[in-house]
């Protein structure tokens, strides 16, 4: 199915009239930087396939970033496009092709308008200082085979409005070919999504408590899988992502687990595919409506965008610019643009929304598109809420530690109102306050930990126990003792109690 979709984008006639200026993202206030450097993932082995040799070398990791950069920029640093195209050809394993063979040798028709592509300026300045702000992070995973470029005009736009945007080229286990979108090849790209998430943390403004993933096409596969056994990420925008396609092969990995599906998720789909094209093509007519992934998640917050004048290739920079467009299907240049810029919007807020908890945003996501300025017919939208889930001890820890264990008792009341299921079990709440009491640095929230056990579970023999235990690692002995006596007043069989407070009264 990957490679039908795939190819039925390839054949067209008609040359398309865009441009950077009339696409117009709306840049943000930020300025943007841009840096491309190679490393490799020592742990795994790679053959560069054309040089024809037996040898094998680490894993070479091509990284793009743009960020948010200080305003110190002359025009001599601003990127063209051709600089971001001797970046393919870099990660095409033709460094040395020269420049003016780019158009004929890769995907594109080498026609004036191109040409003219090529010269084209962006928004981003090679290799600007960063800004000293810290800013989530987005890690985009490109579509089948593809540059880590692709989307640069969206990665910029991101940029723009204060996000750190790391990608990687999208390549094969052994070399520069994926074997045909199977599950190996799902693989190898979270790898690769992975390798990037430990890149990411070597610059220090790019905040990593708060990642989102964005694939396009068979990158908005691997992105889910990389979700599933990450928790670090906390959303994942699906451009046309091949999860929509391919979820069957997600569910072969053994690290598939739909439970662990947990955070916001928006999909960007093509429009329908005409009934000419897909009997021309023999495409399943299923492939426009059917959405096994979206219809089973259960456990996140989930956006469905219906965007009905983009065919798939144009959810990429590189083919709202050079891709030639289909006469069968495809809506004029125009209608294009239009809708990517729609697509950034609405990727914009969406991140906004989950990553900054920005109220204003979420509201954008959530109206009907026309509320938003749309005009009617361009998206179709349907969402759903994440089903109610028990709150787990879990889940209390991490907020209780991000008050740093003060004032539990309020922050349990606040909870168990609005979670009338949550509890709190005893033994739990005795193993974390002793784990934070015998720590010299938190010893004082595991006895707030205590007094939350204690009121909770105020006939527990155990809890005052150990309640004596932590004031006597910390010297208080009076509240020690009067512990342990009420430790004793509760079960009188507590040897631990009664020899504790012989020492204590000597």
């Amino acid at each position: 199915m990957l490679l039908i979709i795939f190819l039925l984008f390839q054949s067209s006639v008609i040359f398309g009239q865009t441009s950077l200026k009339q696409l117009d993202l709306n840049k943000g206030e930020l300025s943007v930087g841009f840096r491309h450097y190679q490393t490799a993932d020592s742990t795994r082995t790679y053959h560069r396939i054309f040089d024809y040799s037996n040898q094998a070398i680490p894993r070479p990791i091509p990284v793009s970033i743009w960020y948010p950069a200080l305003e110190n920029q002359t025009k001599n640093d601003q990127m063209s496009v051709l600089d971001y195209m001797e970046i393919l050809k870099e990660e095409e394993e033709w460094e040395y092709l020269p420049n003016d063979q780019i158009l004929n040798w890769f995907y594109y028709q080498n026609t004036e308008q191109n040409q003219g592509h090529l010269k084209e300026k962006t928004t981003a300045y090679a290799n600007a200082d960063f800004s000293k702000s810290s800013f989530p992070v987005i890690i985009y995973a490109p579509s089948y085979q593809a540059s880590s470029i692709e989307n640069f005009a969206l990665c910029e736009y991101l940029a723009s409005h204060g996000y750190v945007v790391i990608s990687s080229p999208s390549r094969g286990t052994d070399n520069r070919f994926f074997e045909g979108g199977t599950a190996k090849d799902m693989e190898t790209q979270a790898r690769d999504i992975e390798f990037l998430i430990k890149e990411i943390a070597k610059i220090p403004n790019a905040d990593l408590s708060r990642i989102a993933t964005m694939g396009f096409s068979f990158g908005g596969l691997s992105n889910v899988l990389v979700q599933m056994r990450n928790e670090n990420i906390k959303a994942i925008v699906s451009l046309d992502g091949s999860i929509k396609y391919q979820y069957a092969t997600l569910k072969t990995s053994p690290f598939f687990n739909l439970e662990k599906m947990d955070v916001p998720f928006i999909h960007f789909a093509q429009k329908d595919i005409p009934k000419e094209v897909l009997e021309e093509d023999k495409i399943d007519a299923s492939l426009n409506d059917n959405f096994e992934f979206y219809d089973s998640l259960t456990n996140s917050n989930a956006y469905q965008l219906k965007l009905h004048n983009m065919t798939h290739s144009y959810f990429s920079s590189l083919g709202v610019l050079f891709e030639v467009r289909d006469p069968r299907q495809d809506k004029s240049d125009q209608e294009i643009m239009e809708a990517y810029k729609w697509v950034a919007a609405y990727t914009l807020n969406f991140l906004d929304a989950y990553l900054r908890n920005d109220a204003e945003a979420l509201q954008f996501i959530e109206y009907q598109p026309e509320e938003n300025g749309v005009k009617n017919g361009l998206i179709s939208l349907k969402y759903k809420k994440a089903e109610s889930f028990a709150f787990s001890f879990q889940d209390f820890n991490d907020l209780a530690k991000d008050q740093n264990y003060e004032d539990l008792i309020r922050l349990y009341e606040s909870l168990q109102s609005e979670n009338p299921s949550l509890e709190l079990p005893e033994g739990n709440l005795n193993t974390l306050g002793l784990q934070l009491v015998f720590n010299p640095k938190t010893s004082q929230q595991g006895i707030n930990v205590f007094l939350l056990a204690t009121s909770l579970y105020p006939n527990s023999a155990n809890l005052f126990d150990s309640l004596g235990e932590a004031y006597l690692f910390m010297g208080n002995n009076k509240e020690a003792i009067s512990s342990f006596e009420k430790s004793l007043e509760l079960y009188p069989q507590n040897q631990n109690a009664i020899d504790r407070l012989k020492e204590l009264k000597r």
